[in-house]
């Protein structure tokens, strides 16, 4: 008796985590190829207005669980199943939603639209590389080239951009938080930046503070003696972190001032000080003064690598 065989359904896309961290996708996109088919999804063009900015990744597994953004939401589900239909294919594919896309029941709610690179990834050795460099603190970056249809790692550029018909996306090392103090606004910021997802670590009066900072610290001075923060604020200030900020009034900074005059430090090394500390004040309660450093520190990332 003749049977036909029913055609094998599609998987349906699913969200497998809410991360947007970029370490996290390449992770798991390299686990999704290790057991099967996988695609890595960069947003690389934006109209108008966009949720996130370009660079943004989605990761699919072949078997519909998928991660990251390239929207607010709204779209990344037909991003995941557009990634399935380029790895039954096996080509990439390049999709636009939102305004000057035929997909004219997805709109994007800011209005704009966005394109999307889909890359079937055929080894993971690129984004090994990547994580390597991450996990050591140093920017990374990979090159996307549509005709060829390869992925590779390079030299990082300035930022992430198009450049010579391909696409390269910059990666850095996620914000490290050096919050020296053992005082209870020191316990709040590092609270609050460790549920932010930052990397943390508590000095008391900077012992090991040269070994921890790096172009991606901010450093975090929260005492109510300027002898405590000697130590931190000038292996801070000898360094590349774009961020520095210390607790105090008005008139302790001019003290401040005058003692690392003293001690030779030139005025524009001396106006890197963010002081009094935080985005907003003066505040009166140690969360207050959480939310505005932290906001201030979040501010400063954005301008130094924007």
């Amino acid at each position: 008796m003749d049977q036909t065989l029913a055609p094998i359904a599609a998987p349906i896309p699913v969200r497998a985590s809410s991360t947007d961290d970029p370490a996290e996708l390449l992770r798991f996109a390299i686990d999704a190829r290790c057991l099967g088919a996988a695609a890595l999804a960069t947003l690389v063009e934006i109209r108008g207005g966009a949720a996130r900015s370009l660079g943004a990744h989605m990761a699919v597994a072949a078997d519909g669980r998928f991660c990251g953004y390239v929207s607010g939401g709204c779209v990344e589900a037909a991003v995941a199943a557009e990634a399935l239909l380029a790895m039954a294919q096996g080509r990439d594919r390049m999709v636009k939603f939102g305004d000057g896309s035929p997909f004219f029941d997805i709109v994007l709610p800011c209005g704009g639209g966005i394109t999307v690179a889909i890359h079937v990834l055929k080894d993971v050795g690129a984004l090994r590389h990547v994580l390597d460099r991450l996990e050591r603190r140093q920017a990374a970056a990979l090159v996307y080239s549509g005709e060829r249809q390869t992925l590779i790692s390079v030299d990082p550029p300035l930022r992430t951009c198009w450049t010579e018909g391909n696409f390269l996306t910059v990666y850095r090392p996620r914000t490290r938080v050096v919050v020296s103090g053992r005082t209870i606004e020191a316990q709040a910021v590092a609270r609050l930046a460790e549920a932010s997802g930052y990397d943390v670590i508590v000095r008391g009066r900077g012992e090991g503070a040269a070994d921890t900072i790096d172009p991606f610290t901010a450093v975090v001075l929260l005492h109510h003696d300027l002898d405590a923060e000697a130590v931190i604020l000038e292996a801070a200030l000898h360094s590349p972190v774009f961020y520095i900020g210390a607790l105090g009034s008005t008139r302790t900074h001019r003290r401040r001032v005058e003692r690392l005059t003293a001690l030779g430090f030139r005025r524009d090394d001396i106006d890197r000080i963010k002081a009094p500390i935080g985005m907003f004040g003066p505040t009166r309660d140690a969360t207050s003064l959480a939310l505005s450093v932290l906001a201030d520190v979040a501010a400063a990332r954005l301008v130094a690598y924007a």
